[in-house]
């Protein structure tokens, strides 16, 4: 009886420990697989965004490609200049519509606008000067306030824009209550073509004196001297070289 009892108590005792380690196993197994679990979602989460990101270079890459191109075909493209609608128009009224398209750019980029003066056919100015019975001409002066990203998308578009301009001077200086605001001051100019029917041309020159007047058959002819011819451009009008 006494063998049975032993056989008894090591069969006990190798129950608990089975019994044991096999809590210790299921106790592993909970532990264990979660984080076995995580890992293998870690790393699909990682193909994932992998293969996402991959797209993303490519399609950036695509885009910066295109952004290039564009700005290639833009700058070897001659900018025309702004052609008013309406015809007999005085400078203001000719540029009010050109200054509308530089308003709607200042709107889209959410720039506000302190104050704006308006220079209009300034003398100072070449195609004044030169080219005043061709083209309209106005210098506008902008007082702006606009956060740094806005004004240089603005710069951006405004380079861009469609119509001959000058970008005569920028000023900026941050807002010293909010240094991530800018005080802009922006001049440029605008420019319009006139009415052809408007253009003055320039006067023909007189003829010269012909021999016969040189010798005393026209004294009066021979006493005058023609005028140096005033050079005109091939559209018409005077050319810039004129008052050179």
């Amino acid at each position: 009886m006494e063998k049975y009892t032993v056989y008894l108590k090591k069969f006990q005792i190798a129950v608990s420990i089975l019994a044991v380690a096999l809590i210790l196993f299921i106790f592993l197994i909970t532990k264990i697989v979660p984080e076995v679990q995580k890992i293998m979602q870690i790393q699909t989460d990682y193909k994932a965004q992998s293969s996402s990101l991959t797209d993303s270079e490519r399609k950036l890459k695509d885009l910066q490609d295109a952004e290039k191109r564009k700005e290639q075909e833009n700058e070897n493209t001659a900018k025309i200049f702004f052609k008013p609608i309406s015809e007999g128009l005085d400078t203001e009224a000719a540029i009010s519509d050109e200054f509308g398209e530089i308003l709607q750019l200042i709107r889209e980029n959410k720039i506000k606008t302190r104050s704006v003066k308006y220079d209009y056919d300034p003398q100072d100015d070449n195609f004044v000067k030169n080219a005043a019975n061709r083209y309209h001409v106005c210098r506008v002066t902008a007082e702006m306030i606009a956060t740094y990203s806005n004004f240089a998308n603005f710069l951006r578009e405004l380079y861009k824009h469609e119509h001959f301009l000058e970008i005569s001077k920028i000023e900026i200086a941050p807002y010293e209550k909010n240094k991530r605001i800018l005080l802009v001051n922006l001049q440029i100019k605008l420019y319009a073509q006139k009415d052809p029917s408007s253009v003055e041309e320039a006067p023909a020159p007189a003829p010269a004196a012909t021999p016969d007047a040189a010798n005393g058959a026209n004294p009066g002819a021979a006493a005058q001297t023609p005028p140096s011819p005033t050079p005109v451009s091939s559209e018409g009008g005077v050319s810039p070289e004129a008052s050179e």
